[in-house]
């Protein structure tokens, strides 16, 4: 939910975004989304099982294993810093992918570098001035990267409003990274949607299914949808069924155009021009390099109140 939580934007006519409570999507704009930022489109209200609980401090603190950053390890805010800061977590962060087996769990040393550099780029997309400056310092590969993950961040939180403290949200553990590349990689045989779209849809919905509320317009499952669209083009599937939910998340958006006009695709899934270009941003570095699909498989859901940020899911 990052990056969009219910979202007081346009609601799209067959379906409507997930509980954003975390991007930035996000991106998701990452809970991830804006209205808390729960998820990717978000509204404000969740069906309650876990209260929004403080996030960590943000004030500097050992790191929780060897150089690994804290779950509430300060972000840098000068440009410099920031800019040193990115560079030396996104390397890291690739470098235990790389040795991670992709199965189960994600270990310890992946969640909390992960969850650092979403924090640099929430950060960054609220501080649009010195993330400017710092990503000027990065190499190319890494500048456009970090470029569009901001973007895309700011363009959901833009359309966020901050829930109430005593908001609820209702977060599980999403189904391992492996298991779902294969539902997306299946439905892109199918239907010929790319599955970085399908994994970029769902990160910005629902943080990989992070996120189990119904939206307040009733939209549900991972991939959020309405009921009526769900009979159009669920197939007779389960809605709350991972794999039934890419199937149909891969049927509709074909129908609605991709993979020839992804653009009109995506805006139909959600009408908003800045989920579609969260979206695009984001399949677009899992295209340039596969290790982001599981970057942002680890990027964690944060909600925003009235009373401040709050982050409802990832390590403690």
């Amino acid at each position: 939910m990052e990056e969009r939580q219910r979202l007081n934007r346009p609601r799209r006519p067959a379906r409507a975004v997930a509980a954003a409570v975390a991007l930035a999507c996000l991106a998701s704009c990452g809970h991830a989304a804006p209205a808390g930022d729960a998820g990717a489109s978000g509204s404000s209200r969740y069906a309650a099982s876990s209260p929004a609980t403080p996030s960590p401090s943000t004030t500097a603190s050992p790191s929780a294993a060897g150089d690994l950053p804290a779950p509430g390890a300060a972000v840098p805010k000068d440009a410099a810093r920031l800019a040193a800061a990115l560079r030396k977590t996104t390397t890291a962060l690739h470098a235990a992918i790389d040795r991670w087996s992709k199965k189960g769990e994600p270990p310890q040393d992946i969640q909390l570098l992960a969850l650092y550099q979403q924090r640099i780029y929430r950060h960054a997309a609220r501080n649009p001035a010195v993330a400017s400056q710092a990503f000027a310092r990065l190499p190319a590969a890494l500048a456009a990267q970090a470029k569009d993950n901001t973007t895309a961040i700011r363009g959901l939180l833009a359309l966020a409003h901050p829930v109430k403290p005593s908001a609820t949200f209702k977060v599980a553990a999403p189904r391992p990274a492996a298991e779902l590349l294969g539902y997306f990689k299946k439905a892109e045989r199918r239907f010929g949607v790319e599955w970085e779209v399908l994994a970029a849809v769902m990160f910005a919905e629902t943080k990989f299914g992070r996120v189990r509320s119904a939206s307040h317009t009733g939209a549900q499952g991972p991939m959020q949808f309405m009921p009526g669209t769900w009979r159009a083009y669920g197939m007779g599937g389960d809605v709350h069924d991972h794999q039934d939910a890419v199937m149909a998340a891969a049927n509709y958006l074909r129908a609605s155009g991709a993979p020839g006009n992804y653009r009109r695709a995506l805006y139909a899934y959600n009408h908003s021009q800045a989920y579609v270009d969260a979206i695009l941003r984001h399949a677009r570095q899992i295209k340039r390099d596969a290790r982001n699909y599981y970057v942002y498989y680890n990027w964690q859901v944060f909600v925003l109140t009235t009373a401040g940020e709050r982050r409802l899911t990832g390590p403690r």
